[in-house]
């Protein structure tokens, strides 16, 4: 099955940049199929096993995230924070990364559009930045980072810090676990945070300011994104042309 973080049609599909989820994993198919049939208004499971879902408990599971890494960090553990969305724009979940922050957490956020969290509040936001990347492609996939005493957890999902994502529309969160795939999500972040070519840094008093550039490589996440992903293809495409393919036929018996 698949699991996106943001929708898709025909006339937008060449401009947005996403992420997905192709898995065959049963603990999420049982999940999905769990969310048509409460859709539907089947049935509702008593346990869920990998996916979280808005409106009923969505907003809670990240609360409990950006808690955690208050509580880490108030016992002088790693606690770090990174959160890539469209808008940023809940009382509630603002208010928990403030307190996260109060509390000695690095909060790093990508929001590429409204943001109402307001940076460099002495005692409040401090350890909180917020940049918006505005490029070529129209960055629309949704990542959180969660640092975990170093255990770290990496999420994709549907939703943005909203009200109306949060409270009034069907969304969905999912983890990512296999190694691999987390590191490259880790590095897109990265990526991001580096950017000094088409990111906006949020200031104090609510404008943005490019970053500083003097004495740093020149980094546009977007076009590095364009060349990896050109890479890739062609070390596929030079694995392809070594293979061999040969057709086998499944034989069918009957009973």
């Amino acid at each position: 099955m698949h699991l996106g973080t943001g929708n898709y049609n025909d006339a937008t599909a060449k401009l947005y940049t996403d992420m997905g989820l192709l898995t065959c994993s049963e603990s999420i198919g049982e999940d999905a199929t769990a969310v048509f049939n409460m859709l539907s208004g089947y049935s509702e499971p008593l346990v869920w096993n990998k996916l979280s879902l808005a409106p009923l408990w969505l907003k809670n599971k990240f609360l409990h995230l950006i808690g955690r890494e208050e509580k880490f960090a108030k016992e002088g553990r790693p606690a770090r924070i990174i959160a890539k969305m469209n808008s940023l724009c809940d009382q509630d979940i603002i208010a928990a990364l403030y307190k996260a922050s109060a509390a000695g957490v690095k909060i790093d956020l990508i929001v590429r559009g409204i943001c109402c969290l307001k940076t460099g509040i002495s005692g409040v936001s401090k350890n909180i930045t917020v940049r918006s990347i505005v490029g070529n492609f129209l960055e629309h996939s949704r990542i959180f980072y969660f640092e975990n005493d170093e255990h770290y957890e990496i999420y994709c999902g549907s939703a943005d810090w909203m009200p109306r994502n949060l409270e009034r529309r069907v969304e969905i969160l999912f983890p990512v676990d296999r190694p691999e795939l987390k590191e490259k999500l880790l590095h897109i972040l990265q990526c991001q945070l580096d950017d000094n070519s088409k990111a906006s840094v949020l200031q104090g008093d609510g404008t943005y300011q490019r970053p500083e550039r003097r004495r740093r490589k020149p980094c546009n996440s977007q076009e590095q994104f364009c060349a990896e992903a050109a890479e890739e293809a062609r070390a596929a495409a030079g694995e392809d042309a070594g293979a061999t393919r040969t057709f086998i036929p499944e034989i069918h018996h009957e009973g």
